[in-house]
């Protein structure tokens, strides 16, 4: 079988679902992974087929974090405006990489697109099965609001659900023309003006694959039997080595702490790394700088601190004494898995969700905003991380606790037991 995985967005989005593309190939299927050309190396090194998206998703997301939104707050109106601005510039360019023939012959659709965008459009014109992936809690609880929204402003189970369905309009009206225009193209007839084919989806259980922990955002008695969680999608990378030079900054001295916004630019680069070196200087120990999508790093970098192009989480985490990181979700998923203390200093998104979520299980301090970030704060939250023995045993039983779950195994049966 031909099973097509769509995913657009960053490093963080797409990263999870080669990995699941991964234990499908394993399994005998055929995968194809439709994204931006900023992926292709990472989908052909794993042996999978690339087919593009026009687009650059670094230079979309640089765009995306310079705008208003920066420095206007968490605010999820400008948020999704800039995320129209952007991603959603963009729109023909989905048109036309979905209406090309040689995804025809998809047996079956799996996408990371927020309210089955064009691939569950796709899925209906070819009659495939179609599932939703998602890396973030998107299904509807009173638990907690979308995590888009700001979580410490719940009021309550009716507030939450709400904001579940503010997230699907805003996400849904701005890309109306287009799906209906692209359902023209299959010969499918325009879809609902309100909620396009969320409630299509939701009346026909459309599977939900979510990879995340059951540890991390637990099961709620609202989501059906069609709504899996499966634990977190991590690449396997056997090919990868690490250099000399940074086995011998691991093995010189105690553990570093590890800090890198991963696939988040910041403004001021060389503004951003003084910060951090003072907070490290302040504190005192080791640390390991991830350069990221930031471009974090100077010339004149002391020896207590190792700059860092590139090396898996899964491997690298482990041997730190805390990791710093900016809360994406596949980043936090390792973070937590690794038995370490970790903080995250959002930017944006769902990032602050993932923070509170670190915080409330036990494993790290309060998360601190970008935008509020100082070399004080830092420091003292360093302090707490390296110090807090509470933190620590609770980060070694949440990584005990998520030892035996295997996300993408768990996944792939699933899938597997729809598609027979």
């Amino acid at each position: 079988m031909k099973i097509t995985i769509i995913a657009v967005g960053s490093r963080g989005d797409v990263q999870p679902c080669v990995a699941l593309g991964c234990g499908l190939a394993d399994r005998g299927y055929a995968v194809r992974v439709v994204t931006m050309e900023t992926f292709k190396e990472m989908v052909i090194n794993q042996g999978l087929e690339f087919f593009p998206i026009e687009g650059d998703a670094q230079a979309l997301t640089g765009e995306f974090m310079n705008s208003e939104m920066v420095s206007g707050g968490r605010n999820i109106f400008v948020m999704f405006r800039a995320m129209l601005r952007t991603f959603g510039s963009i729109t023909e360019s989905y048109e036309t990489a979905f209406s090309n023939e040689v995804l025809f012959d998809s047996d079956a659709i799996l996408s990371q697109l927020p309210a089955g965008f064009y691939g569950y459009d796709l899925a209906e014109s070819l009659q495939v099965p179609y599932f939703a992936l998602s890396v973030i809690p998107q299904e509807v609880t009173g638990a907690w609001p979308l995590s888009l929204f700001p979580s410490r402003l719940s009021l309550g189970a009716w507030y939450n659900r709400l904001t579940y369905r503010i997230g699907q309009q805003l996400a849904w009206q701005p890309f109306r023309k287009s799906i209906n225009r692209y359902r023209h193209q299959l010969g499918l007839p325009s879809t609902s003006f309100l909620w396009g084919n969320i409630r299509r989806m939701r009346h026909e259980s459309v599977p939900v694959i979510q990879g995340f922990s059951e540890h991390v955002v637990p099961t709620q008695p609202e989501w059906d039997d069609h709504i899996h969680t499966t634990g977190y999608w991590a690449l396997d990378e056997p090919k990868w080595q690490p250099s000399k030079d940074l086995l011998d900054f691991l093995n010189a001295d105690s553990p570093p702490i590890f800090v890198g916004f991963g696939s988040m630019p910041v403004s001021d680069p060389e503004e951003t790394t003084r910060l951090i070196l003072n907070a490290i200087e302040d504190v005192g120990g080791r640390c390991i700088l991830h350069t990221g999508w930031a471009n974090l790093g100077m010339s004149d970098l002391p020896d207590s601190v190792f700059l860092l192009d590139y090396a898996p989480y899964s491997w690298l985490f482990p041997q730190m004494k805390a990791v710093i990181h900016h809360g994406g979700s596949g980043t936090t998923g390792l973070a937590l898995r690794s038995g370490v203390p970790s903080m995250i200093i959002p930017f944006t998104a769902d990032q602050p969700f993932w923070g509170e979520r670190t915080h409330v299980l036990g494993v790290g301090p309060s998360p601190i905003p970008f935008s509020r970030l100082t070399a004080k704060n830092l420091a003292d939250s360093i302090r707490t991380l390296t110090s807090n023995e509470m933190m620590r045993a609770n980060a070694t039983r949440l990584r005990t606790a998520m030892a035996d779950e295997n996300g993408i195994q768990v996944a792939v049966e699933i899938i597997r037991n729809y598609l027979e």
